[in-house]
């Protein structure tokens, strides 16, 4: 379908801003399930794996990264992998819906509205979302004692929502370009539950052996994994840490590009 491009003088973040009033009539009819999901499955995620698993694993900071419990171990990764099928589940069905099933950017690029402030717009709410969900898992494991410094717990939560976008701006761009959905399933089934499983959320990566350590720690949830693990225990290397950051800053510019392009290519020819 082609459809009219928008005005070459509207900047954007006018053009984000533009969308505002739909995205939070959206949101004030979704909140109470996003927060009540959020709440209770980091819960039961915790209570299942940190602190009953946990309580027959011997913690040894050697072999645990400096971790002192498994369940200091464990969050940080689970909040890190959390994030990532977070974003992944949000740019992916409701992305495709908006193209394919609901003619939503078609209205929305309609008005003066560019493909890049469409874009901007939703990929905002998904930070968003992410903000929340973390936000409320961190906040659940401050009466478990996990966070060694507080600074290191804020910097961890902005780890783990820029992972989060890291992932959701690149499927982002994959969507725009899939005709239907049926490519979500090797999404899921070949990246994102294997990273999930075997990207260090829950045992250190050198128990898969140099090799399988090595393409671990080349996956975009290991970055994010190992650097909020760091954040939040204060085992910090900072070599590493930086590392760390910069391929998520990598991934966030150029997926950033890629989404945009993507939304462009699909809807205006």
């Amino acid at each position: 379908m082609t459809v009219p491009t928008g005005s070459a003088a509207l900047g954007l973040r006018d053009g984000t801003l533009r969308q505002a009033d739909y995205w939070a009539a959206l949101w004030r009819r979704t909140w109470r399930g996003v927060l009540a999901t959020s709440f209770l499955s980091p819960l039961l995620y915790v209570l299942a794996l940190g602190v009953l698993l946990g309580g027959f694993i011997k913690a040894d900071p050697a072999r645990m990264e400096g971790a002192t419990s498994y369940l200091a171990f464990v969050v940080p990764g689970l909040i890190a992998a959390h994030a990532m099928q977070l974003a992944v589940g949000e740019a992916t069905y409701p992305v495709m819906g908006m193209i394919k099933w609901r003619p939503t950017y078609q209205a929305m690029l309609a008005t003066p509205l560019q493909a890049r402030h469409v874009v901007a717009a939703h990929l905002t709410t998904i930070a968003l979302h992410l903000a929340a969900a973390t936000g409320i898992y961190m906040l659940v494991m401050v009466p478990f004692g996990v966070y060694a410094t507080w600074w290191g717990a804020s910097l961890a939560w902005l780890t783990q929502i820029g992972v989060g976008m890291a992932f959701a701006v690149w499927i982002y761009g994959i969507t725009c370009r899939l005709r239907n959905e049926e490519g979500f399933g090797l999404i899921f089934r070949l990246g994102v539950f294997p990273m999930f499983l075997f990207s260090g959320a829950f045992f250190p990566v050198a128990n898969l052996g140099r090799v399988g350590a090595a393409i671990a720690r080349c996956t975009p949830l290991w970055q994010g994994v190992n650097l909020s693990r760091m954040l939040t225990i204060d085992h910090i290397t900072w070599w590493i840490a930086a590392i760390n950051a910069g391929v998520i800053v990598l991934l966030l510019v150029g997926g950033w590009r890629w989404a945009h392009t993507g939304l462009e290519r699909r809807m205006i020819t």
